[in-house]
């Protein structure tokens, strides 16, 4: 299994300072990102509402349009932190059901998920998931993953259609029949070739940009349901 370090979109990292240098100024595009960023009104809505993520109202779009969660089942969030979509999973599949979360980074405890710290590109990380599993196939597996932006477009695009590919095969291989997959993409080089493999896995294949979603952003999000006959290995 190809191993890429990523994060969640939500996850922002300053670079470090020079140690040379007393005080370094904010570039421009700094400044507006901050400025944004403070405003934008999801941000502000999930500090009321509780949540840790603006993107965690990208996951209850989708789901009050594609009804993707339900009391009782059994969920995999790829790419957790901060837990945004694990918070949204948790709260809909209820004390009868199961969210297991994996990410690189660390994650506060949400109410009914078991997460796990580790590198899900790696075979120790899909050996955890699969021992939190225990055996069980998953009604939904998602995928809010992406890859640390190195800035070279063709490089970045490569990486994230990787981590798409990887959640691909963990979903052919743990979900239930009528089991569903939502991964994040962005537009651009492998997004036609990898609906061509969706579309050879799952029955219906569906392209949701919801309104949360920042406007400039290339982001979408596949959603996938139904897996066909002979799809599995």
């Amino acid at each position: 299994m190809r191993s890429f370090a990523y994060r969640t979109a939500t996850t922002f990292r300053l670079p470090p300072l020079r140690p040379s240098a007393p005080f370094v100024k904010k570039s421009h595009s700094s400044k507006q990102w901050l400025r944004r960023h403070v405003n934008d009104p999801y941000v502000q809505r999930s500090k009321k509402e509780g949540y840790r993520s603006r993107s965690a109202y990208k996951l209850i779009e989708i789901d009050e349009r594609d009804k993707l969660l339900a009391p009782g089942q059994v969920v995999v969030d790829l790419g957790s932190a901060p837990g945004g979509w694990s918070q949204v999973a948790g709260k809909k599949v209820g004390a009868a059901g199961t969210v297991v979360a994996i990410d690189l980074l660390g994650m506060e405890p949400v109410p009914g998920v078991a997460f796990v710290q580790a590198d899900f590109t790696s075979p120790a990380g899909l050996e955890a998931v699969e021992a939190a599993l225990a055996g069980r196939k998953a009604d939904l597996v998602l995928s809010d993953m992406a890859p640390n932006m190195s800035g070279i477009a063709v490089s970045d695009q490569a990486r994230v259609m990787a981590l798409a590919e990887i959640a691909l095969d963990f979903a052919r291989l743990h979900l239930k029949p009528d089991g569903a997959l939502l991964v994040k993409v962005f537009q651009g080089s492998g997004i036609d070739e990898y609906l061509a493999m969706l579309r050879a896995t799952f029955a219906k294949v569906l392209v949701r940009k919801p309104e949360s979603s920042r406007g400039e952003s290339a982001e979408q999000y596949l959603l996938a349901r139904g897996l066909k006959a002979g799809a599995t290995p």
